[in-house]
């Protein structure tokens, strides 16, 4: 007879499956439709988790911020070594791929951005498509885009993991400890086990699709369905074992031999969502280091990421949009984070107008032309001066896509939803070194396939589906649209880790991003504004979330109960539809205390109340 175990399995089995031909949604309509049972959509990749007060924190010299307490601590461990900001950014990440996998794992992939003391660095770990695929790989036989659900669960979404290979080859440059140094805390965590945490428990309960994985359920789930209870141990011998074979071989333990054979084994052989995934995409794996892109706003000069991703272009659009249509419309400025309707009014528009813009031309630079040979043509203050003089006192309706000089609307909009799940770190240390990076293995718990060699240990580690972050068509009208599915092309993704400098002195002040699916570009400008309206770290993290997720109909979507009803009247006056979501960010920050402590004031850290973020440092 089957055990009790293998028949709960087995239902949990058919009840996925069951969700995968009963629920999605289709690919080119609402962005902030929900899409699983577990209540996923563009505007809440995870569950959300109650809010939890968090105290801000001041640090003299070195610091780190990240989304779970045992991540901030072996950071910190590794700044009181003599690690530098990167080597305490690798320990904190490879902790949180154990103990926070919803959001993040050596299974996905990542963007760093990185502050040495004399230049800004990026560095693009995002995954790739295998060689394999073609433009019809999010199609049915009819052509159709699959729904949502059925494409993320299984292999077929999966794409060549790529946060191991960029930490590599940013640590042989930027590292001062050694590499094995840095795996010591997530291995002894997973060896010795860790308790279970209230947010990775209710992801767990909440979540429609895992317990459809053996390895999964094993690991997470006890004999009844149920997720493991709340503190209680969980050991991941097999995570631990593949960590000490990456720090005896480097980054190619993973990406060659074993490790690799079952991370394609997986994919393959899903039953009922094979991918195309080989040994060769893995084995051919490069991170890139590009060029940052950086802009003038306010009294400051912020950086971040280029394509793939469209994070930091859509950022520099909004301030900027919102800053001149601001001045032009004579709008009073927040005062003291008091969010009011003209800000947000002026601000909704400004972000409708820049989805516009990355729905229209972003895409993996490897592959796509930036619009006028030149990316920064999309923040250039004359055409941010255009766009903003589209805003009125009323809301606009769809926005449409502008042109840049020089450049001409040779591609079709995109409009497919992007559901990351993600973490984000922020690091300073003694040198003046900063680092902070935004990882994701898309929503949450990847592509629910977990990797585990056969030998024996228990566990192992999810795998991402970032391909479903390709558009599902590859053209309109006659139009190919840049993000669409190319073999070794990079999905286009909304991580926004940034930096900000002093514009009179250049001086470093600031380090932040956020998690939370699209919905990261309005966290993190939200963090940026909050500085420049004189608020602390933790103070910009704990105001309200907002934002549209669309430059279509879609609403102004407002965390729930944080506005009040004067404010959504004026706002409904004006023309706005208007949403309610959880919108659960996962803001960190770093900031510089001009006014405290020693000379150079020190560092403040602020952690988002809606997640289990802290800080540690001295």
């Amino acid at each position: 007879m089957k055990s009790r175990a293998a028949r709960t399995r087995r239902r949990w089995l058919f009840a996925a499956l069951l969700c995968l031909q009963l629920v999605g949604c289709a690919l080119l309509g609402d962005e902030s439709k929900p899409l699983t049972p577990s209540a996923a959509s563009a505007d809440r990749p995870e569950l959300a988790s109650p809010v939890t007060a968090k105290p801000g924190w001041h640090f003299e010299r070195q610091a780190i911020v990240a989304a779970h307490p045992l991540a901030a601590d072996a950071g910190a461990s590794i700044l009181r070594a003599g690690g530098s900001a990167l080597d305490a950014l690798i320990a904190a990440q490879l902790v949180l791929g154990l103990v926070e996998p919803q959001s993040s794992g050596i299974g996905g992939g990542a963007f760093l951005m990185l502050w040495d003391g004399r230049a800004v660095q990026s560095w693009d770990g995002r995954e790739t498509a295998p060689a394999a695929v073609t433009e019809a790989l999010f199609l049915d036989r009819e052509g159709r885009p699959l729904p949502f659900t059925q494409a993320l669960v299984g292999g077929r979404a999966v794409g060549v993991p790529g946060v191991l290979r960029m930490l590599e080859a940013a640590h042989r440059k930027h590292g001062r400890l050694p590499w094995a140094a840095l795996f010591a805390p997530a291995i002894a965590l997973a060896e010795q086990g860790f308790a279970m945490s209230p947010r990775l428990h209710r992801q767990l309960e909440g979540d429609a699709f895992l317990r459809s994985d053996a390895v999964a359920f094993a690991l997470f789930y006890s004999a009844d369905g149920s997720a493991r209870p709340v503190g209680a141990k969980l050991r991941n011998p097999e995570y631990g074992a593949v960590l000490r074979e990456i720090v005896a071989h480097g980054a190619d333990a993973f990406y060659r031999g074993p490790t690799a054979r079952a991370i394609v084994a997986a994919v393959r052989n899903h039953p009922t969502n094979p991918g195309l995934l080989s040994e060769d995409d893995l084995a051919g794996y490069a991170a890139r280091q590009r060029d940052p892109l950086c802009t003038d706003w306010n009294a400051r000069r912020v950086c971040g990421m280029g394509p793939p991703s469209s994070g930091f272009i859509a950022i520099a659009q909004i301030l900027g949009i919102t800053t001149i249509a601001t001045e032009r419309l004579h709008a009073p400025a927040p005062v003291d984070g008091k969010l009011t309707p003209e800000f947000l009014h002026i601000y909704s528009e400004a972000s409708r107008l820049a989805f516009a813009d990355r729905n229209q031309y972003v895409a993996d630079p490897d592959f796509v032309a930036a619009p006028a040979g030149r990316w920064d043509s999309l923040y250039a203050p004359a055409y941010l001066a255009r766009r903003a003089a589209l805003i009125g006192p009323h809301a606009m309706g769809p926005a449409r896509p502008g042109v840049p000089t020089g450049a001409d609307l040779a591609w079709a909009a995109d409009r497919s939803p992007e559901l990351p799940s993600t973490s984000h770190l922020a690091v300073v240390d003694a040198w003046g070194q900063a680092a902070t990076m935004t990882s994701s293995v898309e929503s949450q718990f990847g592509a629910r396939l977990m990797v585990n060699r056969g030998v024996g240990l228990a566990g192992g580690f999810l795998l991402n589906h970032q391909l479903t972050d390709f558009s599902f068509v590859a053209e309109h009208d006659g139009l190919p649209v840049a993000n669409r599915v190319q073999p070794g092309k990079r999905p286009r993704s909304s991580m926004a880790p940034t930096l900000a400098f002093d514009r009179a002195s250049g001086t470093f002040v600031m380090a932040t991003g956020s998690a939370g699916g699209a919905a990261i570009i309005h966290h993190t400008a939200k963090a940026l504004l909050g500085a420049a309206w004189g608020l602390s770290p933790q103070a910009a993290a704990d105001l309200p979330n907002f934002g549209p997720l669309s430059s279509g109909g879609g609403p102004l979507l407002l965390e729930t109960g944080r506005f009040d009803e004067a404010t959504l009247d004026a706002l409904t006056a004006r023309g706005h539809k208007l949403g309610k979501s959880d919108l659960p960010s996962g803001v960190h920050t770093l900031m510089r205390a001009p006014n405290a402590g020693p000379p150079d004031g020190g560092w403040l850290a602020g952690a988002d109340p809606r997640r289990e973020g802290v800080a540690r440092g001295d």
